[in-house]
Formats: structure tokens, sequence, C-alpha cells
């Protein structure tokens, strides 16, 4: 009976750390750190004036050691996302055409990333494409393994942001359908 309970003793100080780590990463630390598990409480809020379009999606590090793509700081602070409503990358002609997501959007679901790439993505039974011109953005998505979040786009009709976890960045997406 000794023996067990030792054993059982020495598995929890083992693997108490672990999930006190996880806990950190998923509330995150100081409002300059990008990914590592963090998951925004809520999407960006609207864009307050329409900004200059830009050339290219890709934008410079508004930090050292940040990615130069769109990124949500461990504060909430969604970095990159100030176009506007009238920004024409991000103009439809047929908003929603497959219907809206009804999978489940904000931070209480984290979505497994099922396979495919950018052009067409699943999870869950659902599907997606990242937007065109935001492809070069998600270098460094793993297609089948990364956790990602979808929230609404508060500023572009029928688009969604697909939020990647262990990044910290985001691309918009359309929904494709089940």
């Amino acid at each position: 009976m000794k023996k067990v309970i030792v054993l059982l003793s020495a598995g929890i100080l083992i693997v108490a750390p672990a999930f006190g780590q996880r806990g950190e990463e998923r509330k995150g630390g100081a409002g300059g750190e990008v990914g590592h598990g963090y998951v925004p409480p809520r999407g960006p809020a609207p864009a307050r004036r329409a900004a200059p379009p830009q050339q290219e999606a890709r934008r410079p590090a508004d930090q050292q050691g940040h990615p130069e793509a769109p990124h949500v700081h461990s504060n909430g602070h969604w970095v990159g996302h100030d176009s506007g409503k009238n920004d024409a990358h991000f103009k439809l002609d047929h908003p929603w055409e497959h219907g809206r997501f009804g999978g489940g959007i904000g931070p209480s679901h984290v979505w497994r990333l099922g396979g495919g790439g950018p052009g067409r993505f699943g999870f869950g039974g659902f599907f997606w494409s990242v937007a065109p011109f935001e492809i070069g953005l998600c270098d460094g998505w793993l297609w089948d393994s990364d956790d990602v979040v979808i929230y609404d786009d508060p500023d572009h009709i029928g688009w969604y942001l697909a939020y990647n976890v262990r990044l910290g960045t985001y691309v918009h997406v359309t929904y494709l359908g089940s």
C-alpha cells in the first residue's frame, strides 16, 4: 500500500507543474507576448477609421520578435485589423455564399485543424478558405494539427477571422460549408 501511495504522489508531483504552465499560457502574460496558447477573449473591435489600402497583406512587425503578420497580443490587442469597412480587398459579391458558420465562434470553441491547406482546410466537418491575398500570412501553420479559433469580422461582411492559437497570428477566411 505504501508503494502505491508513493508512486501516486510522485506522479502528481511530476504532472502538476505541466498543468500549471498550461493555465498560464492560456491566460497570457505581458501585453506584448504573442501566441503560445493564448486565446483572445473576444474578436477585434470595429476599426475606428478607414486606413489607407495596403499594397500587400504582409505588414511589418509592431515589436521586435513579433510576426510580420496580423497577430494578437496577450492583452487582447488585435494588431493589423485596421483597414475599416471600405477596404476593397474584402468586398465579396456574395457574402456568406455557403451560409453562415454555426459550429461555434469565439474562445470557448477551439478547433483542431484536420488537414488541407490555405485554399481549403477543415475541422469538425466544416470547410474554409483563406483570403487569396493573405495566403502568405499563414506560412508556418500546421494544417493537420494546429488549434484555431474562429471570430466574426466586425468590419468585413462575409468574412471570419481564423486565429492560430500556437502562433498568435490570424487570417481572413470564408466559410465553404459543411
